[in-house]
């Protein structure tokens, strides 16, 4: 299974599908502290200073998702991170419907997302994830991240990456 077999959408993305596949993968994880929380004025946010959300589609279940996030200066300095804003940008939330966990999905999205970063101009991406996500961090630093910052916030133990 790859995301090939799925149907991709990247452009005028359902925002209402998008937070029901959060909400599902939330509500269905062990640790759903691992993935924060977003608002819908969040996302709105977000993509109107430039993110972006990839849905992958089998029929019409949404199975999973990548979120990039431009970043900014404070957020950049604040993990002790000495690239400006831009020629950085954020890899966000990855999820994966959980009948399909397992699969690669993850890998395969952090791919689309490094070739849409790298024809926007981006050099370089920071990304964080839960230190007690192993999977997550394994195939972080998999995908040539390194480890920049280790801190505690309201999630928990936190590691943050860049590439």
């Amino acid at each position: 299974m790859s995301l090939k077999t799925f149907k991709e959408v990247s452009d005028n993305v359902d925002l209402d599908e998008y937070l029901y596949l959060y909400n599902y993968v939330r509500d269905n994880m062990e640790h759903p502290e691992w993935l924060g929380t977003f608002t819908l004025d969040e996302i709105k946010e977000i993509l109107s200073a430039g993110g972006k959300i990839w849905m992958y589609y089998d029929g019409d279940i949404p199975v999973c998702s990548v979120f990039y996030i431009p970043i900014s200066n404070k957020s950049l300095i604040k993990h002790n991170v000495s690239y400006d804003e831009s020629i950085t940008g954020s890899l966000g939330p990855i999820m994966v419907r959980k009948e399909y966990v397992g699969n690669g999905l993850q890998m395969e999205m952090m791919k689309v997302l490094n070739e849409y970063v790298s024809s926007i101009g981006k050099t370089h991406m920071f990304t964080k994830a839960h230190s007690d996500n192993i999977y997550s961090i394994r195939n972080i630093l998999k995908d040539g991240y390194k480890v920049i910052d280790e801190y505690e916030n309201e999630r928990g133990p936190m590691t943050a990456f860049i590439k």
